[in-house]
C-alpha cells in the first residue's frame, strides 16, 4: 500500500520536504495543510517588496500548478488545531480530519505581540508573512513618521523599510546596541551610523509603555517608559516569535520553546517529524540542542526530514546556517550561533569592516562579518570540522586570514 504523508506548513521546510518525498516515493499520498492563503513564497525577499525594490512576481516561488504537477494535495486556509498521535490523525479548525502514516510538523511561529495599551491600533504592524509585507508597503508609502521596536534581525528589516520609503523614523531599542547579544558596541555602531544616514535614529535604553491613537483608532505616537513621546503614524514591531506549539497540547510530543527532534528530525514519536523554525534540534556540530530560523537551515531540515521519513537514519542534519542583510552600502552576514559561546574575539578594520567570532570549548560556534564576507567559507569549514583553534584567535582575526595560517589540523585542506 502507498504511504500517506501529511505536512503541516507550506513554508520552505514543508515545501522542500514535499518535493523530496515525491522524488523518493513516486506513489505516495502527500498532503500539505497551511493556514496561509497562498502557496510558498520567498520570505527573504518580502522585505525588498515592502521597501519598494521588487514587484510581487519574483517573490512567489510556487503557484498551485507546482503542487498539481507533483500530485501534492495543497490545502490552503486550513489551521490544524489537534494532533492524535495514537490514531495517526490531525484535525483542522473546520473539523476536517486527515490521516497519516508519517507526519511532518513545519508549523513555524507567530509574531510576539507587544503587551501594552493600544497595541491593536490601526497603523501598528508585525512583519512575518507576504500579506504583512503588502500591508506594510501600502501604509508606509502614505506615512510621515515612524517608530520601529525590536533590536533584532526582523527589526532591522522594518527600520530599513521606513528608510527606503524616505520616512523619518525612530528605532527604539531596549539596550545600548542593535542585536546586542551578537554584536559588541563597536560592531553595532556601524549599523547605527548606517541607520542615521538614512534618517532612522536609534534610541537606546528605550521601549514602549503605551501607544496613543486618535478618535479613529489610528496610532499617533509611541510613549516610552521614560515618558518620551515619539510621533508615529506607522509603527513596526518585531520583538520575537511565539512558536506554534499550542497544537501539541494534550499530546506527549516533547517540546519546550520548540519541538524536540534528533539529528534526523524525528520527534519522540517514530512517525512524527518536525522541521524549520519550530524545531529544537540536536545540533551535531554544537553538541547540544539548538534553534535556528534561517531560510537555508529550514530548507535543509525539510529535505533531511523527508529522507528520514522514508528511511530513518538515512542522513543526519549537519548544517552551518547563514543570515545576510543587504540594506546598507556594506554587506552583513551572520553564521552559526553568534549569540552563543563562552568567549568571543573581534576586530575592526575600517569604519564599515568588522568581524566577531563566538567560541565554545576552543571551537568556533558562530560569527558576524560586516564589510568583508570573504572569510566566511573558511570560518564555516573550521566550525563544521570542529577544529580546536585555542590559542590562535589572533590568527583568525588577521584581515587576510587563510587556513594555512593556522597550525595543526586546521591547515589541512
Amino acid at each position: 500500500m502507498s504511504q500517506s504523508y501529511v505536512i503541516v506548513g507550506d513554508g520552505v521546510a514543508g515545501a522542500s520536504a514535499a518535493e523530496t518525498l515525491r522524488e523518493l516515493e513516486p506513489d505516495a499520498n502527500i498532503t500539505i495543510l497551511t493556514d496561509e492563503g497562498e502557496p510558498l513564497y520567498n520570505r527573504i525577499l518580502i522585505k525588498e517588496f515592502a521597501k519598494g525594490k521588487l514587484p510581487e512576481a519574483p517573490i512567489s516561488i510556487h503557484d498551485e500548478s507546482w503542487y498539481d504537477d507533483r500530485d501534492v494535495d495543497l490545502v490552503l486556509n486550513t489551521l490544524v488545531t489537534n494532533i492524535d498521535p495514537e490514531a495517526h490523525t490531525v484535525t483542522a479548525h473546520d473539523g476536517s480530519e486527515y490521516s497519516y502514516d508519517k507526519l511532518l510538523l513545519a508549523i513555524g511561529g507567530t509574531p510576539t505581540q507587544l503587551p501594552v495599551e493600544n497595541s491593536d491600533a490601526e497603523g501598528i504592524h508585525h512583519f512575518w508573512t507576504f500579506q504583512d509585507a503588502r500591508d506594510i508597503k501600502e501604509h508606509i508609502e502614505q506615512a510621515d513618521n515612524s517608530v520601529v521596536i525590536g533590536a533584532g534581525l526582523l527589526g532591522i528589516d522594518l527600520a530599513a523599510i521606513t528608510a527606503a520609503q524616505d520616512v523619518e523614523g525612530k528605532y527604539l531599542m531596549r539596550g545600548k546596541a542593535w542585536w546586542r547579544y551578537a554584536l559588541s558596541q563597536e560592531g553595532a555602531e556601524i549599523i547605527h551610523n548606517a541607520l542615521r544616514e538614512r534618517n532612522v535614529e536609534p534610541v537606546f535604553d528605550s521601549g514602549v509603555d503605551h501607544f496613543e491613537m486618535d478618535d479613529d483608532g489610528q496610532v499617533t505616537a509611541a510613549i516610552d517608559p521614560n515618558g518620551d513621546r515619539y510621533p508615529a503614524d506607522f509603527v513596526g514591531i518585531a520583538i520575537g516569535l511565539n512558536f506554534n506549539t499550542e497544537i501539541l497540547d494534550g499530546t506527549d510530543i516533547e517540546y519546550d520553546t520548540g519541538i524536540h527532534v534528533d539529528e534526523f528530525m524525528k520527534t519522540n514519536h517514530d512517525d512524527i517529524f518536525a522541521a524549520g523554525d519550530i524545531t529544537e534540534f540536536h545540533d551535531v556540530i554544537l553538541g547540544e540542542r539548538a534553534q535556528n530560523g534561517a531560510w537555508g537551515s529550514a530548507k535543509e531540515q525539510g529535505t533531511i526530514a523527508a529522507k528520514n521519513m522514508v528511511e530513518y537514519e538515512s542522513e543526519e542534519f549537519r548544517w552551518v546556517s547563514s543570515y545576510s542583510i543587504t540594506h546598507f552600502d556594506f554587506p552583513f552576514l551572520s553564521f552559526g550561533h553568534p549569540t552563543l559561546g563562552d568567549e568571543s574575539v573581534e576586530a575592526k578594520y575600517s569604519d564599515t569592516e568588522w568581524r566577531r567570532l563566538a567560541i565554545k570549548d576552543g571551537k568556533i560556534v558562530g560569527g558576524v562579518l560586516i564589510g568583508d564576507l570573504s572569510p566566511q567559507t573558511k570560518y564555516k569549514k573550521l566550525m563544521r570540522e570542529q577544529v580546536d583553534i585555542s590559542g590562535q584567535t589572533d590568527v583568525l582575526m588577521k584581515q587576510q586570514f587563510e587556513l594555512d595560517d593556522l597550525e595543526g589540523a586546521a591547515a589541512e585542506q
